[in-house]
């Protein structure tokens, strides 16, 4: 959960301590959203709004001198022709200049040049067009004209070369003005119609195969409500001499803050330093929607936390009429033992919020638990503070958003947070923002059971290198209406995978007006998130689909997981892999280096090479060996220096091969695989890791046959931890396809392109861009002209 920063945690847990106990006593019973609202309402002071301000000093705010040191950093890049960072830190000094200043037309023409040198053309136009709209000098601009010349040129040439090449699909007048996306079947959005929304008092809704679905199948497709990128997530460089590692651009540069896409070249909101878009459609849609509120905020909203962030930008989405239907809406709790996150709104026959499903409409957000009574009371209090305080800046803000002049308030929901308003006050504005505020402390409860991570895979290490290590990254935190219906198991039924933005308007081009006026409803639709949820195995009829929240059965102990879920959940898990009795019985999830800790059969003996056992004696701080005749013992502080010692000297290794020092660095993993084998089995994850930057050294020394060896141990290992079945495993297979094929090894690559294919149909659908890779890499090593080289 992304709280806020810790100096608000520490301020708002002193001024809970200094409260007197009665009042203590009173918010400890409060159990009604409202009453918690107003309560942190009247305990708001001066002081509180004082202390966000300073904590917040200098973000989110434009700074002409900031600007321009960003554009000196991507001055240095463009003299290191590094023209991709460069591009990055002019976008970054767009952010930062204050509009139709010179500052900014500086950092759209420096843009601009490096974005013809990436061979972006039509970027480069447009920014070009940016620059001179805001007063690039005109002494100057005699550059600016002979770049746009070139590029004309250039973009000339690749329209006809386009069309000579074009298919006759396309010469027909066929599929012109069409999103070309992915197809995922005949289901487009929602649920299949292989599934129903079940209720129970114990489960809250959730979802039942009807009818056989294969391993593959879509089960359903969802889009976020809201959604809120997380900051600081970002691609991770060495310096010079890979000594240290820092973050150059997080997720928030590089991505658009609307649709989440990936971006070189962004359209910075006009008002503040942070928010930018991949195009203006999509900063307008956010301004409409909520960053016309947001954007005064934009300071404070950064140190309050993204959960606290996307509560507030799901009740401003959601507007006045909306929030008033779903307070009238009379619920049924669910369950407290129930395993979903979500409690009402389901097919049934009762006459209640409880017996229908509103699909991804607001109704299904404002409906799932909010667990106010399971939550901590200092959690309970932090968050209702934070919403006050919150609430009291916005009704300093301004004006309330056109989406919220829908009607006026009812009399059942005109009461201020003192009472009735009284004659000749303005009462809708004080009772719309009331409503605004009780709405947004109830998703910040709710989002801590209901938020979840949307997720990309992120190449790490140079880009020039033959073997790209991927990971994955935390990209944003959402709310999907449909996805909350799907109750957790540890060893899930299905697999789920995110998309973001669209082939259209890549990189924050303005489209010329009659390429805009051409764009179909259905473009429009395409854009943004969707995450869709694929069966990971066969589901018989009447089985419940399930997803997993995090803990699963490949990665931690059943003790670890039904801890993690109850904390957080509030739930005790009984998932069929928790449900048996003896945890050997459990599989891959008690094998080698489980992530969150390690596993007793992850660790060898060094006297006797038998598996370790983790001792739950005094606390369980020690391993035992599982051979009783040798019995040696090794304490936690000692297996957990020789795991620090490996992770240190993988990172040392990594960073060699970022400064091209592959023979350095293989010499090290060498040292490392060796002496980590007399405590590591085999399939523990970090071996499995170091195998892995082993095989990436030998690569970039172009020795292919050692490489693809070294990743076959790294594939086992990770099929050892993930499962056979596993995505993650996947992954690791096409990296050793591509070995095969770069090293000419015809046979190998042949016969694991089936099985990566089997893998990424099964988890990413028939059209995610490796599985066209693994196609032409097929055709290739099937065809003659393979041979001829």
């Amino acid at each position: 959960m992304d709280l806020p920063c810790i100096q608000w945690q520490d301020h708002v847990a002193q001024k809970w301590a200094g409260l007197d106990p009665e009042l203590k006593e009173k918010f400890t019973s409060m159990l009604e959203i409202d009453d918690v609202f107003r309560c942190a309402l009247s305990l708001t002071t001066q002081h509180d709004l004082d202390f966000v301000q300073s904590v917040s000093a200098g973000y989110s705010v434009k700074d002409t001198e900031q600007a321009a040191k960003c554009r000196q950093m991507g001055n240095s890049s463009f003299k290191a022709r590094d023209y991709m960072a460069a591009t990055l830190h002019y976008s970054q000094g767009t952010c930062f200049a204050p509009q139709s200043s010179e500052q900014l037309s500086l950092c759209f023409a420096n843009r601009s040049a490096a974005l013809y040198h990436l061979q972006n053309y039509q970027e480069c136009l447009d920014d070009i067009d940016r620059a001179l709209k805001n007063g690039y000098p005109s002494h100057l601009s005699h550059k600016l004209q002979d770049r746009r010349t070139l590029c004309l040129k250039h973009l000339f040439v690749q329209e006809k070369a386009r069309k000579d090449h074009e298919s006759p699909y396309l010469k027909n007048g066929e599929g012109k003005g069409k999103v070309r996306s992915p197809s995922v079947g005949a289901l487009t959005s929602g649920i299949c119609p292989q599934v129903f929304v079940g209720y129970s008092a114990e489960k809250g809704r959730h979802l039942v195969a009807t009818e056989r679905i294969a391993a593959g199948d879509v089960i359903l497709i969802d889009k976020p409500y809201s959604c809120v990128l997380i900051p600081g997530m970002g691609e991770v460089k060495g310096n010079e001499r890979g000594e240290q590692r820092e973050v150059l651009f997080g997720t928030e540069h590089r991505r658009c803050h609307q649709c989440l896409n990936e971006t070189l070249c962004p359209v910075p909101c006009e008002s503040c330093s942070y928010s930018r878009y991949c195009s203006t459609g999509c900063q307008q849609e956010a301004w409409e929607e909520h960053h016309r509120w947001e954007c005064p905020l934009g300071a404070e909203l950064m140190v309050m936390g993204v959960i606290s962030q996307l509560a507030l930008r799901v009740t401003l989405k959601a507007g006045l009429k909306n929030i008033q239907m779903a307070r009238h809406e009379k619920t049924t709790p669910s369950s407290p033992n129930s395993a979903s996150s979500d409690s009402s709104l389901c097919h049934s026959d009762q006459a209640n919020p409880c017996s229908s499903y509103h699909g991804d409409s607001y109704l299904s957000v404002f409906h799932l638990l909010h667990h106010i009574n399971f939550q901590s009371i200092r959690l309970r209090f932090l968050c209702a503070v934070t919403i006050a305080t919150l609430y009291v800046k916005l009704s300093k803000a301004g004006p309330l958003p056109v989406s919220w002049n829908f009607s006026k308030p009812s009399s059942a929901t005109s009461q201020s947070p003192d009472g009735p308003v009284k004659e000749g006050e303005e009462a809708e504005g004080s009772s719309e923002l009331w409503l605004l505020g009780s709405a947004a402390l109830r998703h910040m409860l709710q989002l801590r059971c209901n938020a979840q991570a949307i997720t990309a895979l992120q190449d790490t290490g140079p880009e020039n290198s033959p073997v790209q290590s991927r990971q994955e990254i935390r990209v944003a935190t959402a709310i999907f209406p449909t996805l909350s219906l799907l109750n957790h198991s540890c060893c899930p039924n299905t697999s789920l995978v995110f998309s973001t933005g669209t082939a259209v308007d890549t990189c924050g081009s303005d489209e010329p007006e009659e390429i805009r006026e051409s764009l179909s409803e259905d473009e429009h639709k395409a854009r943004g998130v969707t995450m869709t949820v694929r069966a990971a195995k066969v589901i018989t009829p009447g089985q419940e689909i399930l997803h997993c929240y995090g803990p699963h059965s490949s990665r931690m102990k059943r003790r670890e997981r039904q801890r993690l879920l109850h904390e957080q959940y509030y739930f005790l898990c009984q998932c069929e892999a928790c449900s048996l009795q003896e945890e050997v019985k459990e599989g891959r999830g008690q094998q080698p280096g489980a992530r969150g800790g390690p596993h007793e059969s992850g660790f060898l003996c060094f006297k006797c090479k038998e598996v370790l056992e983790k001792s739950y004696e005094n606390k369980g701080s020690g391993f035992t060996c599982s051979l009783p005749t040798c019995g040696h013992r090794m304490s936690s502080a000692e297996v957990s220096h020789k795991l620090k010692e490996v992770k240190a000297a993988l990172e040392k290794a990594v960073d060699l091969m970022e400064t091209e020092m592959p023979g350095e660095a293989l010499q090290l993993l060498k040292r490392t695989e060796s002496q980590s084998g007399i405590i590591l089995a085999e399939t523990h994850p970090l071996r499995g890791e170091l195998a892995d930057a082993t095989a990436r050294a030998c690569a970039s020394m172009g020795d292919w046959k050692n490489a693809a060896f070294h990743l076959e141990r790294s594939a086992v290992a990770t099929g050892f931890q993930y499962g056979d079945d596993s995505v993650e495993l996947g992954q690791q297979l096409f990296k050793l396809a591509q070995l095969h094929f770069n090293g000419g090894a015809r046979g190998p690559a042949l016969s694991v392109i089936p099985k990566v294919r089997r893998l990424l149909c099964l988890h990413c659908g028939p059209h995610c861009p490796e599985l066209q890779e693994l196609k032409a890499m097929e055709e290739c090593l099937q065809g003659e002209s393979y041979w001829k080289y």
